[in-house]
């Protein structure tokens, strides 16, 4: 049987104050409870490598979620593996840096938390 889901792409600027409205704006597609959280670490990480904007994108397929934080600056490593991913880490079921090195995903699952 084929998986089903949707997909969003919004832009943010690259500013702390944004970090509510990244929140608000997954929780608002997401049914998961931890996806506010998790999209706001993701966020907070790239918005630290100093990039002018950050894109957020949100794709869902049956019972999983990924998430998407990107940015225009390469990634430190203090940026993917600071305080933040520790809290990616425990809240998803899989994580990691994009292949150009410019953003973090986190993989959801609704069956990890049935």
């Amino acid at each position: 049987m084929p998986e089903t889901g949707q997909s969003w792409r919004l832009e943010f600027k690259a500013h702390p104050a944004e970090a509510h409205r990244v929140r608000q704006w997954v929780g608002s597609r997401l049914e998961h409870p931890d996806a506010p959280q998790v999209a706001n670490e993701l966020f907070v990480s790239v918005l630290a490598t100093g990039t002018q904007t950050v894109e957020m994108t949100l794709s869902t397929a049956d019972s999983r979620t990924r998430l998407t934080a990107a940015g225009s600056v390469e990634l430190k490593i203090h940026h993917s593996y600071g305080p933040g991913f520790l809290i990616v880490s425990a809240l998803s079921s899989q994580s990691g840096v994009t292949t150009d090195g410019k953003g973090m995903w986190a993989l959801l699952s609704t069956k990890d938390k049935a």
